[in-house]
């Protein structure tokens, strides 16, 4: 046992070493030496925080000084190992958990000003956090409502667009309709003017006179006609005959 312990306080004086020459790393892996050989080491616990701390391994720095805290009954070192949580906690910028362990700190250790001071300064800054948060929040929600602004003024604009297109389409649709309306009334009235101009098939109009065609005879008046032609030249013959006869004089000379 004592050969253990001796061990662990070598690798603890290694990492001491280490520590001061910034060699980080190099004591990180010498405490967790001596907490092999050792776990029930507070020093190396508490160092290896420390380590974790410089390597900006907040996390893990963190987990390993709270399990120190709950190892020692020192107030003092318990003190110290929440206002190291609460610097580890400052710089990942999660102040609210940072308050927290300063508070734990004070309740150790009430007369530690840096842990006061600190305390301080992770209110202001989780303070300044919120009123950022809410101005993230609010213009989050301005950008949402230009958003949804800009996406109802598109749609009005499409819907708009939509309009335009179908009343365009339904003038259209009327021009063509009154253009076949047209086209089918004009057929109509050149159909009925060709009816008009049809021979043969008209019935009479109203009270309109009928005109008699010339040189249309029937062939019984025709005959009839040419008889009473024929008879006048009879006449007409037979007179000048007797009118001839009865006015000319022969002279008839005698031989004997």
């Amino acid at each position: 046992m004592n050969a253990t312990a001796q061990n662990a306080k070598q690798h603890i004086r290694d990492g001491n070493k280490q520590y001061a020459e910034k060699k980080y790393e190099e004591a990180n892996a010498s405490y967790k030496k001596a907490l092999e050989k050792d776990n029930k080491s507070t020093k190396a616990d508490f160092n290896l925080g420390d380590a974790l701390y410089k390597q900006k391994k907040y996390a893990e720095a963190i987990e390993q000084f709270q399990k120190f805290a709950d190892k020692t009954t020192d107030k003092q070192a318990k003190a110290n190992a929440y206002h190291n949580i609460g610097n580890a906690n400052l710089e990942s910028q999660k102040y609210k958990e940072s308050i927290d362990a300063y508070k734990k700190s004070l309740r150790e250790n009430p007369s530690d000003n840096d842990t006061r001071y600190n305390l301080s300064y992770a209110q202001k800054k989780l303070k300044q956090q919120q009123e950022q948060e809410k101005k993230d929040d609010e213009k989050k929600k301005d950008d949402e409502k230009k958003d949804d602004k800009d996406k109802k003024d598109d749609k009005d604009k499409k819907d708009d667009k939509e309009k335009d297109k179908d009343k365009k389409d339904d003038e259209n649709k009327d021009k063509d309709k009154k253009d076949d309306k047209d086209k089918g009334d004009k057929d109509k009235k050149d159909e009925e003017k060709d009816k008009k101009n049809e021979p043969g098939d008209e019935k009479d109009k109203g009270d309109e006179k009928k005109e008699p065609k010339p040189n249309q005879l029937s062939k019984k008046d025709a005959q009839r006609m040419l008889d009473a032609l024929n008879n006048q030249e009879k006449k007409v013959q037979a007179k000048l005959k007797k009118k001839k006869i009865k006015g000319q004089k022969v002279n008839i000379e005698k031989d004997w």
